[in-house]
């Protein structure tokens, strides 16, 4: 298996063996799934449609649909690393910018980060990303723990991040998440790994002719998305400039039962089968609109599925996956966007006032 380099903080820290085990291996393990009865691992099939569904798929289509050339494309640059209670650990330091830390949405600087030896931030080969101008998450799972960063590069202080995160994938959180108007290291204010599909689980499901269990993160373009607005699970949105009529942040879309899959392979239909049963989720802003985990440390990888990143896109036989293809289920009323994060407590207690 090829390993990227260790980081310079690393390399001086030889006295520590656990630091300098260049040889040291990332192997392949599942995405983080939270506990049945989540939000995220609910069946929405037979959910009840918002009663704008219609208006706002036409609106977003009207828009141009999906981001870069209305392609319903993958992004495979995100890695998720798994660390165990021996692996070292990083305080994460506050941005020294003037875009500053996001808090108090996030954990506080000094949290204890793990990075596992060899791992990597998205879009680079190791913990160095350049994040004055790229996303560069960094997500890493640890026992029933998920930490996530946003804009991180790991320096000889610690983890500098613009927000750094830990959910528990014990706790069934409420619609409000982590704090109603809290954001996370993804705009809406989600969790990023446990929204991912990764080449092992979907080839898992295609024996049994399945379906991943959870939704499945997407992004659109700003400009495209209801502007300042969000709907729950969300807990977060942005001042964009789309129209009212548009999808808000956190829109749960389902793809219409009668989207003929037959033309698509195995892989393909697990998660177009993962659309209907459990929908997609609008996470963030951006371009490309669906994100798989990058497959370097996964024991299956996309080309041995025939997945890539034009799969629901083809020029000929499969039909192209249009924005009109889905339908928006029902997750309560919109909410105005203020900023003024109000955190849920860490030891909450969780009364279920789901709202579908």
């Amino acid at each position: 298996m090829w390993l990227p380099e260790l980081p310079n903080f690393l390399k001086q820290a030889c006295s520590v063996a656990i630091l300098c085990m260049a040889s040291a291996t990332l192997s392949a393990a599942p995405l983080p799934r939270f506990v049945a009865g989540s939000v995220w691992n609910r069946d929405i099939s037979a959910a009840p449609l918002d009663p704008n569904s219609a208006t706002m798929i036409s609106t977003l289509q009207g828009l141009g649909g999906w981001g870069n050339g209305n392609a319903f494309q993958i992004d495979f640059g995100i890695v998720v690393l798994h660390a165990t209670d021996s692996d070292p650990t990083q305080p994460v330091v506050a941005w020294p910018s003037a875009a500053g830390y996001y808090s108090p949405d996030c954990e506080a600087p000094g949290l204890a980060f793990p990075l596992p030896s060899g791992g990597a931030i998205e879009g680079s080969p190791g913990y160095s990303c350049n994040h004055a101008s790229d996303d560069c998450h960094l997500l890493v799972v640890r026992g029933r723990s998920l930490f996530e960063a946003y804009a991180a590069t790991v320096t000889s202080a610690g983890v500098e991040a613009r927000c750094a995160l830990r959910w528990d994938l014990d706790k069934i959180y409420p619609p409000e998440g982590r704090g109603e108007h809290c954001t996370s290291a993804d705009g809406a204010g989600f969790p990023i790994a446990a929204l991912l599909f990764n080449a092992d689980e979907v080839a898992a499901a295609i024996p049994a002719n399945g379906d991943l269990g959870h939704a499945i993160r997407f992004v659109l373009p700003n400009d495209r998305i209801a502007a300042s607005r969000y709907v729950h699970p969300s807990t977060h949105g942005t001042t964009t400039v789309g129209p009212l009529a548009s999808v808000p942040y956190g829109v749960r879309m389902r793809l219409l039962a009668s989207f003929d899959m037959s033309a698509y392979n195995a892989a393909a239909k697990v998660i177009l089968r993962t659309m209907q049963r459990f929908g997609i989720v609008l996470s963030d802003g951006g371009n490309i609109a669906l994100t798989a985990e990058d497959d370097r440390f996964n024991t299956h990888t996309w080309d041995s599925l025939g997945i890539d990143s034009h799969t629901f896109n083809p020029g000929t036989g499969s039909p192209p996956v249009q924005v009109t293809d889905f339908e928006v289920v029902d997750t309560g009323p919109q909410r105005d966007v203020t900023f003024n994060c109000t955190r849920v407590a860490d030891d909450f207690v969780f009364i279920d006032h789901m709202e579908f």
